[in-house]
């Protein structure tokens, strides 16, 4: 397929890969680069030297365009752009921020910068700001999620009508189906996150990627809304959160009972109880583990199929 993701980022399939905390290293990046789409490396769950070692081996491992999702509200944000500029990273992913903060410096520096947003009015801004593409990002969505909840299927028509930047949908996005349906809805690409934690290269610990494929409709929320919304499969820790929020918790209380290490400790080292579990819903879609290439083949035979039927019914 060309179109202006594929053509923007030098890729053969309009397919992103999400730069996940502690589910997306450079195995997974490189696998789905390998196999056509984009991979990205997520930067917000490593120090500036891990971010870099990363890099470094996904450059050994790919000769694709790759990229580094860098959320704007972690620390180390000078040292992570710095490694990135110096690394010639083709693709840099940020969200959870200011755009015009490091949008024109990564491009000078010859980088494509895309921007994550859950509503229009960010949309806008990213389109002042200069960005390359917009990544919509929708409610379903596994991770931090916008306070105005709008599912995907309202916000990418509402953002395609807004701007007209190159504009990849995010959220409840599992299969070439929904690949499908994003581009009916005006997407020019899709980013994915949710199928690709259930993938032999994720680095998610074996224990959570088991509990995703195990997920059913209605196992997963958003919560932590006092403070930033995130959606979580529900555990215990998610449970004692719920129950902080109905009784009136303070947001301190609610920062107390998050700590620091919650994400690592479910996502990364398996704990399913006391952890943080971020996930989409459309993990109820998820079914078992496999190669990250073959998730990205599977998912456009998928995309190919339902544009025949579609199509050729219509």
């Amino acid at each position: 397929m060309s179109n202006r993701i594929t053509q923007l980022f030098n890729i053969q399939y309009p397919i992103i890969q999400a730069g996940m905390i502690w589910c997306s290293g450079w195995k997974l990046a490189s696998a789905v680069s390998n196999a056509g789409g984009l991979g990205l490396i997520g930067a917000g769950s490593m120090y500036p030297d891990t971010l870099r070692e990363h890099i470094r081996k996904c450059k050994a491992a790919t000769n694709k365009p790759f990229g580094v999702n860098v959320p704007l509200l972690y620390p180390d944000l000078d040292e992570h752009f710095k490694i990135i500029m110096e690394e010639k990273v083709p693709v840099v992913v940020t969200s959870a921020g200011n755009p015009k903060t490091w949008t024109k410096i990564l491009q000078e520096n010859g980088s494509k910068v895309i921007h994550v947003v859950s509503n229009v009015k960010f949309a806008r801004k990213c389109e002042e700001a200069g960005v390359d593409a917009i990544v919509a990002e929708g409610f379903e969505a596994g991770g931090h999620n916008g306070r105005e909840e709008t599912t995907t299927f309202c916000l990418i028509p509402l953002v395609r009508q807004a701007v007209n930047l190159p504009l990849i949908a995010a959220g409840g996005i599992a299969n070439g189906a929904g690949i499908f349906g994003a581009l009916a809805l005006g997407a020019d690409g899709v980013q994915v996150g949710s199928r690709f934690v259930a993938s032999v290269e994720s680095s998610a610990h074996p224990s959570f990627k088991d509990r995703v494929v195990a997920a059913q409709e209605g196992d997963t929320e958003l919560s932590l809304k006092q403070l930033t919304p995130v959606r979580l499969l529900k555990n215990k820790f998610y449970q004692d959160v719920k129950e902080a929020e109905l009784r009136g918790a303070s947001n301190l209380e609610l920062a107390e009972l998050l700590g620091s290490r919650r994400a690592k400790h479910g996502m990364y080292e398996g704990d399913l109880d006391e952890g943080e579990l971020e996930i989409g819903q459309i993990a109820a879609l998820v079914n078992d583990i496999k190669p990250a290439g073959e998730i990205v083949h599977e998912m456009w035979q998928e995309f190919l199929a339902a544009k025949a039927k579609f199509c050729g019914e219509w």
